[in-house]
């Protein structure tokens, strides 16, 4: 889907809070309501709007301790390896990289006690993965869910 300056107004009004009536989107892009709503079910029937979701506290709701985990996966085992990981709770992201790793987690846990559970007793024991890291992560100084979305280029 080609999305034009007022598709990209709109998303960015949405990324900054999903829950920002059309009729507030309309008033600030200068456009009606109804036209709003089509143009965000497009985005949404495209799969460029794929949800709206809550940004909640992790530490708010218990889960005071997150990690990245790089992972080494052995050859021909990574669609069952990554099928294992999403099935594991505590598991937050799951993302397939270059350099060392070929897979980086993104993992919650209670406290230290509950994410050492998590590595051994569920992650580790998984088969198709040869070797991992596993970086606490101490605080998070930035985390910006807003998308830098930007305008294409003029080709004139």
């Amino acid at each position: 889907m080609d999305l034009d300056a007022t598709d990209r107004a709109i998303l960015r009004i949405l990324m900054e809070d999903a829950r920002t009536p059309f009729s507030e989107i309309a008033r600030r892009i200068d456009m009606s309501s109804a036209t709003v709503h089509d143009r965000v079910g497009r985005m949404e029937d495209a799969g460029v709007i794929e949800g709206y979701h809550a940004h909640v506290d992790p530490r708010q709701v218990g889960l005071g301790t997150s990690a990245l985990v790089g992972f080494r996966v052995k050859q021909g085992r990574e669609k069952e390896a990554l099928q294992q990981l999403r099935d594991i709770d505590g598991v937050q992201e799951i993302n397939l990289t270059t350099g060392e790793w070929d897979v980086m987690l993104r993992v919650y846990a209670e406290d230290t006690d509950a994410l050492r559970e998590l590595m051994f007793d569920h992650i580790a024991e998984l088969d198709g993965f040869s070797r991992s890291q596993t970086m606490v992560i101490l605080g998070t100084e930035y985390d910006d869910p807003v998308l830098p979305i930007r305008e294409p280029d003029d080709e004139d």
